[in-house]
């Protein structure tokens, strides 16, 4: 890689290409991010952005590239260690916020840490980022009893648990109206920045690209 990454540094990219069934269609441009800092990753529809979250999530293999997550190659990483680098350092957020209706507030949050078999480093934190998110109130309410807003509050906080270098946001705005996307975006960014974590947001959302501190495209692969 021909990036050198400083104290910080929270995401490098470098040669990223991506393919299906082997075969290459799409490329992230070089990308290094430092801690706090945010990016939209945009392209259109199949233009490879959710696959490029993938990859720097540790999900899907980049057909080529070198990806490093707070100093940590990531692909150079077996599958049972790229997991639980993952649970520990990479925050995600999904379109969809995947929460289990049955269990509490608390408890989804918690599944963050739990999943990742990781013991959260620092006492307090959940009740500190349910205060921050306005959840505190609905800390021991049933997920499926919550309003449509505290529900993304919950998924960012889960993202949040572990104190991760990055956190990867698929899509977050789509499905939202004007006022809804905003506050959404706002609550990203700003918890992101005081968590010290680099933030990506895949998107073909033109509302998100203003509030963000770069704009990456997605490219064809050559």
């Amino acid at each position: 890689m021909n990036q050198v990454p400083t104290d910080d540094t929270a995401l490098i990219a470098s040669g990223v290409v991506l393919a299906r069934d082997g075969v290459p269609f799409a490329a992230l441009p070089n990308l290094v991010l430092a801690k706090g800092e945010t990016v939209a990753l945009t392209g259109a529809s199949g233009s490879g952005k959710t696959t490029a979250l993938l990859a720097l999530a540790g999900v899907r293999a980049p057909h080529a590239g070198h990806i490093a997550i707070d100093g940590t190659e990531l692909w150079s990483l077996g599958r049972g260690a790229r997991d639980g680098f993952r649970g520990r350092r990479i925050g995600l957020v999904f379109q969809s916020f995947h929460l289990v209706d049955a269990l509490s507030v608390a408890a989804n949050v918690w599944l963050a840490a739990q999943c990742a078999r990781y013991p959260v480093q620092e006492p307090g934190r959940l009740d500190m980022l349910l205060a921050r998110l306005d959840l505190s109130k609905v800390k021991h309410r049933r997920a499926d009893r919550i309003s449509h807003g505290q529900a993304q509050r919950v998924a960012v906080a889960r993202a949040l648990l572990n104190k991760p270098a990055v956190v990867l946001a698929d899509e977050p705005t789509s499905a939202l109206d004007d006022e809804n996307a905003a506050a959404l975006l706002k609550l990203l960014e700003t918890a992101a920045r005081s968590n010290d974590a680099a933030l990506v947001i895949a998107t073909h959302d033109r509302r998100v690209l203003n509030g963000v501190d770069k704009v990456v495209t997605m490219v064809r692969a050559s």
